[in-house]
């Protein structure tokens, strides 16, 4: 068990941002985080847990030791040599749950960066690395987490060793489309197939590969490195609204692809060229229950605000 001087004696604020996953052809790969952020205050007390949630999903959520900021702050004092006495935790969620925006990924994220910055030495213990792996270890995959903890847009892969990304240098711009309705993500993948094809699964390499391209600085390659065969058209029986808009935007030229599991809709496209809401396109869906976020790609991933 840690010292209590081990602690620190002040809360931590930490910000956590949204993302978006696979981006198209990257499955389980790419990453892009939004500047729409949750925000996160934990602090070391005498004895207990505390958890207060307020905005997004605060009705649905438990407020014990199954909160998964909790769990992860958790993981994390075990790896940096044992638990705080008690531990209070105020979360204000902006960040829509089960939408394909990494709800749980800003979770993850903001309990492994805040228990570090808790425990005196914490960052000299735990690098940017080790937090990484312990977050996707937790999610399950590192595709969101590895944006939400390093910022921008990644690339995330699996090793022996655990979960590993690169952040790359982008300029693409993103507009979110948010429906009302709600799919769990473990839904969105209960209807993968086990096996594809050799020709499909060509394509996403290929794909894939333009993908870096495109998002480093040849904008104009988005429509094309966006194709997915993998995971979008399987999952249409259900995500049917969001198969319908992405068909529609798509053949009006935009890139737009299925925010992670869905159901929100990502069109990436040049930084400054957002596309018009009074495109027929996107007019159609803002008149139907879709809700355009006001979000931007952001470089900052999760951060202990000074």
């Amino acid at each position: 068990m840690a010292r209590s001087t081990d602690w620190s004696a002040s809360p931590v604020t930490v910000i956590t941002p949204a993302t978006c996953a696979n981006l198209g052809p990257g499955f389980d790969s790419f990453g892009l985080a939004l500047d729409l952020a949750n925000e996160v205050v934990a602090e070391v007390v005498e004895r207990g847990l505390q958890v207060e949630v307020e905005g997004e999903g605060a009705a649905e959520l438990m407020l014990d030791e199954s909160h998964l900021v909790v769990r992860a702050a958790r993981a994390t004092f075990d790896v940096l040599g044992g638990q705080p006495p008690g531990l209070r935790i105020s979360c204000r969620d902006r960040v829509p749950h089960a939408r394909g925006l990494g709800s749980s990924a800003a979770a993850i994220a903001a309990g492994v960066v805040a228990a570090r910055a808790l425990v005196v030495g914490g960052g000299d213990l735990m690098s940017a690395a080790d937090a990484l792996r312990l977050a996707a270890s937790l999610e399950g995959h590192a595709d969101n987490v590895a944006a939400a903890v390093l910022g921008g847009v990644t690339v995330a892969w699996m090793t022996h060793a655990g979960a590993r990304a690169v952040r790359l240098e982008s300029h693409v711009g993103a507009t979110v489309l948010v429906p009302q309705e709600a799919v769990l993500t473990r839904s969105a993948r209960s209807v993968l197939p086990s096996h594809v094809p050799h020709a499909d699964a060509a394509h996403n390499a290929a794909r894939a590969g333009l993908l870096v391209a495109a998002l480093t600085g040849r904008s104009d390659l988005l429509l094309d490195a966006t194709e997915d065969r993998l995971h979008q058209e399987q999952r249409r029986s259900l995500l049917p609204r969001s198969l319908a808009l992405v068909d529609r935007l798509r053949s009006a030229g935009h890139a737009a692809v299925v925010s992670g599991a869905g159901p929100s809709v990502l069109v990436l496209h040049p930084e400054h060229a957002p596309p018009d809401d009074q495109e027929p396109e996107l007019r159609a869906a803002l008149a139907t229950g879709w809700n355009r976020l006001p979000t931007k790609a952001s470089p900052c991933g999760a951060r202990v605000r000074a």
